[in-house]
């Protein structure tokens, strides 16, 4: 019965937070329904497109959901249940949701611009310019490290073409490729064709469990340098088509995975709960210095997306603001995704819960994968034929949200690189000369960051997914510094933002310290991996403190005219 409380009281907090925190953010940042968005303002058909409230929402959720919940409250799940539960709720609403709401409405009054474009207007140009390399090198970790996970899922490695009786990864591939497919058709038959949302969302669910069938009896198989090579032309394509094509479609239909996901798991839990197929065996606490390091601030990086996530202001501020038709729904979008997320990461710490015996004997390749035997194994013992269903649907859930995010990703890398090249008179590459015009080139752009990302993710180093919790993190208290800096210069209340934001910075530069006296210790025998690891870690450290003293210092000048 632990599992079915531990859920029960974070839901009951989180939906106490969101009608209360996020009702008094409302009020005090003045969110307006009657002044018109940029997605109305600057329709162009390819970008700022106006989406319906539930197809932003399934947008906005599958991309910024990806692996990070799953992945991150496991992990932390070696100092205990209490500590988890505590960081992912408490953060989530104070933390978490602050910052995505926070990112979400200050870009909407920005044109949608990024984070980098806000920050150029309140902090200057060259605070501007240094956020957006920092977010690009962010970017960079987000692309190298979700390519190796996508690709971890896909691959076979005895076996080429269509297959029967398909293992976990080959009916993740088929099902995967299939889902991209429907998504293209969803976005003509709802944009072109004029069918409405609730007939094609109907449609859309039901070839989705067509497609379930058929993926756990047909299978796709390839190496995996084959779907690496595959993984990068396909986010490619994604990250340069109309948003209707792609992005809204998939990360709408994916988003029917994720909350048939949670929904499954929390039956698992209480079928649990009733039956006892499964026992919640992590301690409540196991001390303050574990395997993985000291519970400050390891635990505050580790957990990640489950409470905090630097990613969601950039998808907040690239994607999803130039497709919000009214103001109104920032908040359940900006904020209520935040906690259906923090939700995920206690159900993922419930799942590792039972079976974590297995966990920290190393009996999995990956935490995606616990989670997934996890939660098959409320409904049935390992073997049975339930729970290898249900393992294998969890896994290709998993592998959904990662390449959704992966793509949303990609996208959001050629908006920040084109930035940096064009002049302030200039909207886009097509009023630059020279150069600049091609470097601002949407192409360039995306196929430079590509080859970057999908190299380093093909190279499987495991110090990739380190680094991209810390910086991850960083790029969070960097964020909320933004918006905290904007508020106080359009006279709004910002106080709110100050203890979140100087704790993850804090929090993360201090972890980014540790690694470099790690590394530089280690330095005889360092490998290719350590010296990529030292140096970006020293790099990010540098670009956070100047941007943290230019924020400081633009905070102070706000103080003295008010």
């Amino acid at each position: 019965m632990t599992a079915i409380l531990i859920i029960a009281v974070a839901i009951i907090i989180l939906v106490i937070g969101y009608a209360t925190y996020g009702n008094w953010l409302v009020k005090e940042w003045g969110v307006d329904p009657s002044r018109k968005t940029p997605a109305v303002t600057m329709e162009d058909g390819v970008d700022y497109v106006a989406a319906k409230p539930a197809v932003l929402m399934g947008h906005h959720f599958s991309s910024i959901a990806g692996a990070g919940p799953i992945n991150g409250p496991i992990q932390a799940s070696v100092f205990g249940w209490v500590p988890v539960f505590l960081w992912c709720v408490i953060g989530g609403i104070f933390f978490g949701g602050l910052h995505d709401f926070g990112s979400l409405f200050a870009s909407i009054r920005h044109d949608g611009k990024t984070v980098g474009e806000i920050i150029k207007d309140t902090m200057g140009k060259k605070a501007g310019r240094l956020f957006t390399v920092f977010a690009l090198l962010v970017l960079i970790l987000v692309i190298a490290s979700f390519v190796n996970v996508v690709a971890g899922t896909f691959f076979s490695a005895d076996r080429v073409g269509i297959t029967t009786n398909p293992s976990g990864n080959e009916t993740t591939a088929m099902i995967s490729m299939l889902f991209i497919v429907l998504a293209i058709i969803y976005g003509i038959v709802t944009t072109r064709l004029g069918v409405k949302t609730v007939p094609a969302t109907i449609g859309g669910i039901v070839c989705i469990l067509l497609m379930l069938v058929f993926g756990l009896n047909v299978g796709l198989a390839a190496s995996r340098t084959f779907w690496i090579v595959l993984i990068c032309a396909y986010i490619t394509i994604a990250s340069l088509v109309p948003v209707w094509i792609l992005l809204q479609p998939r990360d709408y239909l994916s988003s029917y995975l994720l909350y048939g996901m949670m929904a499954l798991a929390i039956i698992g839990i209480i079928i649990a709960g009733v039956t006892g197929n499964a026992s919640f065996t992590i301690p409540a606490f196991t001390g303050w210095n574990t395997s993985i390091g000291p519970l400050f601030p390891t635990l505050f990086i580790t957990v990640a997306c489950g409470a905090c996530s630097g990613f969601h202001s950039l998808v907040a501020t690239g994607t999803s603001s130039k497709q919000l038709a009214n103001e109104r729904d920032a908040k359940p979008i900006g904020y209520g995704s935040m906690l259906i997320e923090s939700a995920l990461g206690v159900v993922s710490l419930i799942a590792v819960g039972m079976v974590f015996d297995k966990y920290i004997g190393k009996e999995f390749g990956s935490p995606s994968v616990a989670f997934a035997a996890g939660i098959a194994t409320m409904f049935g013992p390992e073997g049975s034929t339930i729970h290898g269903t249900i393992r294998a649907l969890l896994t290709l859930a998993v592998s959904v949200f990662a390449l959704t995010s992966l793509d949303t990703a990609t996208r959001l890398a050629r908006f920040m690189f084109a930035e940096l090249f064009l002049k302030e008179d200039e909207a886009t590459w097509k009023d630059a000369t020279g150069a600049r015009r091609v470097l601002a080139h949407p192409l360039f752009g995306t196929l430079l960051m590509v080859v970057i990302g999908g190299t380093l993710g093909g190279l499987s180093l495991s110090q990739i997914w380190g680094l991209f919790g810390s910086a991850n993190q960083l790029l969070a208290g960097l964020a909320l510094l933004a918006v905290c800096t904007w508020l106080g210069e359009v006279g709004k209340n910002n106080k709110m933002f100050y203890i979140p934001m100087c704790f993850m910075l804090v929090a993360t530069i201090c972890q980014l310290v540790i690694t470099i006296f790690k590394k530089l210790g280690g330095l005889a025998t360092a490998a290719w991996g350590d010296w990529f690891q030292l140096i970006f870690a020293i790099v990010m450290v540098i670009l956070a403190v100047i941007l943290a003293i230019e924020g400081i210092q633009t905070l102070q000048k706000q103080g003295k005219k008010a």
